[in-house]
């Protein structure tokens, strides 16, 4: 069984500074059905976002945000749990920080954590330890974060739902005429020095970021599908169908 790590960003799971239900649960109804033909890894930002439905202070402050993480993780965590009781998932939660990911043995251990859970049919949920971690730790709206485990655990391939549903040859904010590129194979270099344009107030990352992930993965060789978290349809096709309708492809060349 292919093992996919799928990581949904917190434009798409926060809506008016609430966690978007409607939007997790078709999350939730999406992975259920993927699981049935793959292990499924989740990386999950919004904690933060989470925090501050219960708290409102300032999350451009670092020691805020941290604080609205640590209430935020069991809101979302409890939240997960619920809607997976549906299909009688049991979900496990997974922190980890940037410095776990550059130590072999810290490395080993959260790849024996999560192959454990995965061989028990439980659906790891993995955030960074917003908690703990500092400014030069944080690893950009977990699109590093997913990209790393990916490889940590050696999946199959790493699926990013965003607000941005696809890699255009131009800014399709700034240029109607803005083509998808559905296959990638390679990453310029100039696109990944970028600014980083996030779209959503408590995400961190953009499309450079997610170029930066797909460019890592490709390096280890190991494909990545960017696609709408908003509607997933072209995720649906591409990942359970084996039809590329819409979203990014960004594919090892074997």
């Amino acid at each position: 069984m292919k093992r996919v790590v799928v990581k949904v960003g917190s434009a798409v799971l926060t809506q008016d500074g609430k966690i978007a239900l409607e939007r997790m649960q078709a999350l939730v109804d999406f992975l259920a059905e993927l699981k049935k033909t793959h292990e499924v890894i989740l990386v999950s930002s919004g904690a933060v976002a989470g925090g501050y439905t219960r708290i409102k202070i300032d999350r451009r402050v670092i020691k805020n945000k941290q604080a609205l993480a640590a209430i935020g993780q069991p809101v979302l965590m409890n939240k997960y749990a619920r809607k997976f009781l549906k299909y009688n998932v049991v979900v496990a939660q997974v922190l980890v920080t940037a410095a776990n990911l550059n130590k072999p043995d810290d490395i080993k251990r959260v790849k024996n954590t999560i192959d454990t859970l995965l061989e028990n049919g439980v659906i790891p949920i993995v955030n960074e330890n917003d908690a703990t971690a500092t400014d030069e730790l944080e690893l950009g709206d977990n699109d590093q974060l997913s990209a790393y485990i990916a490889k940590h655990t050696d999946s199959d391939t790493l699926v990013i739902l965003s607000d941005i549903d696809a890699y255009y040859d131009h800014d399709p904010r700034t240029n109607p005429h803005a083509k998808v590129l559905k296959g990638v194979n390679s990453i310029p270099h100039a696109e990944l020095e970028k600014d980083v344009n996030p779209n959503n107030v408590f995400a961190t990352g953009g499309i450079v970021t997610k170029l930066k992930a797909a460019d890592y993965l490709l390096a280890c060789g190991i494909d990545m599908f960017l696609a709408s978290g908003f509607d997933l349809n072209d995720v649906k096709r591409f990942m359970i169908d084996g039809q590329h309708k819409g979203g990014t492809h960004f594919k090892v060349v074997k």
